[in-house]
């Protein structure tokens, strides 16, 4: 989520406990889980269309949110209630067109190159932390994102032969994906997690469905079994990432969140038989560190 993941606003530990073992156990298996869906996703957007695909997974993971905020408190009309819905309905389009666009792009580039492309968004809420917040973006973290920007370079090489337009694909999911993010952020100053949660699901089961519909197609039998698995472990994922959340400071395991690029290139492998070039290995090193330092500065300003 990695395409579909939660953007939590991490709590004070006054506000949660902070079982770090706990949290990152939590994280990693949610890793496990998303990079389960990635692969499902990518078999079954290769064979349907993938708005087809996209628009079935948002229908349960709806049920899955309004199932969540019927149990909170106030129930589901306290979980819908806020004071900025343009904010909350742009963040819920935003996350519903990155889902398009990521899963489009593991069926022509693959997990492997897919996941190591949008491994830079951290680097890209932190760039665009300071014209969406407000917030101050220091030089070192500056240096941070030119660097790890260098790795994206270096796993797309558009210095070698013809550029293939596609490449840019999971970089297009990924500048998304983070300005979903910051919105997110902006949003949880007025709003809880719960309403972000709730708007996230139904905004984008709606506007799923206008543009999904007409691309219906009859499955099989054995890809409808896939596609209720891929319904199931998105929401399985989104309740381990919540309970990493309220076990855990954010800022303690995000840096586990890596672990789904190891976990989807390894289905990528060793399921689809994709290739591991030494330009994405030497281009994920460096945007992993440079997104470790960043999380890192983030947590000491903090």
């Amino acid at each position: 989520m990695q395409p579909d993941r939660l953007v939590i606003a991490p709590k004070t530990p006054s506000a949660q406990s902070n079982n770090v073992r706990l949290g990152v156990a939590l994280m990693i298996a949610t890793t496990v889980v998303f990079s389960v869906q990635d692969g499902i996703s990518r078999y079954l957007a290769g064979e349907y269309n993938t708005l087809m695909v996209v628009m079935i997974r948002y229908w349960f993971f709806a049920l899955f949110v309004m199932a969540v905020a019927a149990r909170s408190a106030g129930g589901l009309r306290a979980a819908a209630r806020t004071s900025q819905p343009l904010i909350q309905i742009i963040r819920g389009l935003l996350l519903a067109g990155e889902i398009c666009v990521m899963i489009y792009g593991f069926t022509v580039l693959g997990l492997v190159q897919s996941h190591a492309v949008f491994t830079c968004y951290p680097l890209l809420v932190a760039a665009l932390s300071g014209p969406i917040l407000g917030e101050k973006v220091g030089w070192r973290r500056w240096s941070a994102i030119a660097v790890g920007f260098v790795g994206v370079l270096i796993i797309l090489q558009p210095g070698y032969g013809v550029f293939d337009p596609s490449a840019v694909i999971p970089l297009l999911a990924a500048v998304m994906f983070a300005v979903y993010g910051l919105l997110t952020r902006y949003a949880g100053r007025r709003d809880r997690t719960a309403t972000s949660f709730f708007w996230t699901g139904v905004t984008g089961a709606v506007f799923m469905t206008l543009i999904g519909l007409s691309s219906w197609e009859p499955m099989s039998g054995p890809d409808t079994i896939w596609m209720a698995a891929l319904c199931v472990t998105g929401a399985l994922g989104h309740w381990l990432l919540i309970r990493c959340y309220e076990v855990a400071e954010a800022s303690a395991v995000q840096p586990f969140a890596y672990f789904q690029l190891v976990f989807a290139a390894s289905i990528g492998l060793i399921v689809f038989g994709e290739v591991l070039t030494s330009n994405v290995v030497i281009g994920v090193a460096i945007i992993v560190a440079a997104g470790l330092f960043t999380l890192w500065r983030e947590r000491q300003k903090r």
